[in-house]
């Protein structure tokens, strides 16, 4: 945006702030009809109501307040009224309150209120009977469990926070709101415990919030890629979860979510790496069966990461570490293969990613069933035309299914683009150049923080915590809550 565009868009938001509710009915009502263009945008009602205590002007939109309540609550009392009262003594509406400038009566109208005007009045009054559909509470689409609640987060905010404020009936749960965009500005919610977050962390998500310079933000996905302190990154830093019991978690531990209309899922900061590898159902298994799920996830990443690119490696530059019998089978299945084994690999592995792609946006009842059939044939097919070896299919079907093991959707793509990096690494110098990349990889994963907190806590630097990182503890014995997030109480027992 050029300097004179921001200017010029400053200096329309003060304007429109410095426009107050006037003593005249017909000014108020036809700017209003103005600004919203009434009379070509259909569902804009503005209408007039004459009863005995005065003349009145009520705008609201109709596709998204409760016409029921509108009726009853609102249009008869003030026909039937016969006294003179202030409109709040007159409505039977449980939420009401007033409004002296334009600016808020068209945030109120936007918002699903109804706003009324009366004759002389220099104030107009904003009733909240907003009615905006939704879906109504699900089971999670992207973090099933098979013990644990089975409801989600929807579209509507208000849903969101009665799903907090069950899981959490707690006077300490607080839901504060800040104001992000200006056209309109758009409220995020602040979900936290009073008694235990970091007054300093949340302080800095607040201010981060405040800084974002940007016309409109209209959901959590979009806001998370302005707060990221590294939008370049590889690795999220924000943990994104649809699940509320999920989310009630972390903030009994102290962590913050974030909240927004329009977006099933919310945002838990600040993040370290261990809480996208652990899965919510990991708390309501016992512990041997909770640590052996995650001892089976941490198997998979492996797999995921370095099968590929150990296999490029290996075969490439260190073929004595292999069995002469393997080393034989191999040679033998890639007798009539023209490519190097590099570009076998990473052939294999865009075919995988793109049948993965491919059944993701597929209708759901035919997309498991052509992703199979596709992978199937694709296969057989390339095996039988001496594209790849059949050993290539094998290692690359076990490095994709295993990375469909990810707990967290977006720590899912990470693994997939780290393995096309390692396998790159690997068709320079075999394993010493692997070894490095790795090396790589670690030290720029240690580097990153979240909010001020380390990626890597509390395993470096150590803090006490209810050391639950590779394994987790007996519930009972978890006696502290994590202290690289320094909250107001420390001690869980």
């Amino acid at each position: 945006m050029f300097p004179w565009q921001k200017k010029k868009k400053t200096e329309t938001v003060q304007k429109q702030k410095a426009t107050k509710v006037s003593s005249i009915l017909n000014k108020n009502v036809t700017y209003i009809e103005n600004q919203f263009l009434y009379g070509t945008n259909y569902d804009f009602v503005s209408r007039e109501l004459c009863g005995s205590s005065g003349k009145y002007h009520i705008f609201y939109y109709s596709t998204i307040v409760d016409m029921k309540q509108l009726h009853e609550h609102i249009v008869t009392p003030l026909l039937e009224s016969k006294k003179d009262n202030p409109i709040d003594r007159i409505l039977t509406v449980s939420n009401i309150s007033t409004v002296k400038n334009m600016d808020d009566v068209e945030k109120g109208i936007n918002a699903g209120s109804v706003l009324i005007f009366k004759e002389g009045s220099r104030e107009s009054f904003e009733a909240k009977i907003d009615d905006f559909k939704h879906r109504a509470v699900e089971k999670p689409e992207n973090e099933k469990t098979v013990k644990g609640p089975k409801e989600s987060f929807t579209e509507s905010l208000p849903t969101n926070v009665s799903l907090f404020r069950k899981q959490i009936p707690s006077k300490d749960m607080i839901v504060e709101n800040v104001s992000v965009g200006t056209r309109p500005s758009t409220s995020v919610s602040l979900v936290y415990a009073r008694d235990l977050v970091n007054d300093k962390v949340l302080e800095n998500i607040k201010q981060r919030i405040k800084k974002i310079t940007v016309d409109n933000i209209r959901n959590i996905e979009v806001l998370e890629q302005f707060l990221e302190e590294r939008p370049h990154s590889l690795f999220p830093t924000m943990l994104y979860t649809e699940r509320p019991d999920n989310a009630a978690n972390y903030i009994a531990e102290g962590f913050i979510a974030i909240l927004m209309d329009n977006s099933s899922s919310c945002l838990i900061a600040p993040a370290t790496i261990w809480s996208f590898f652990h899965s919510p159902e990991d708390r309501y298994l016992r512990w041997a069966f909770g640590n052996f799920s995650r001892l089976i996830r941490a198997g998979a990443y492996f797999i995921t990461l370095f099968v590929s690119a150990s296999y490029v490696a290996i075969t490439n530059f260190h073929s004595q570490l292999v069995p002469i019998d393997l080393l034989l089978a191999i040679a033998a299945s890639r007798e009539r293969v023209p490519m190097p084994i590099v570009f076998e690999i990473l052939l294999m592995e865009v075919a995988f990613e793109l049948i993965r792609e491919a059944g993701v946006r597929i209708p759901s009842p035919l997309g498991p069933t052509i992703g199979i059939v596709g992978a199937l044939i694709l296969g057989q097919a390339a095996v039988e035309a001496n594209i790849v070896s059949p050993i290539v299919v094998i290692i690359v079907a076990l490095s994709g299914l295993s990375s469909f093991t990810a707990a967290n959707y977006s720590i899912n793509h990470t693994l997939r683009i780290s393995r096309f990096i390692f396998i790159v690494a690997a068709s320079f110098y075999g394993l010493l150049s692997l070894l490095g990349a790795i090396l790589l990889w670690v030290a720029y994963v240690v580097s990153i923080d979240s909010f001020g907190v380390s990626y890597y806590s509390p395993a470096t630097p150590s803090t006490r915590s209810p050391r639950d990182t590779f394994f987790r503890m007996i519930l009972k014995k978890e006696k502290w809550r994590p202290g690289y997030l320094n909250p107001k109480d420390w001690d869980k027992s």
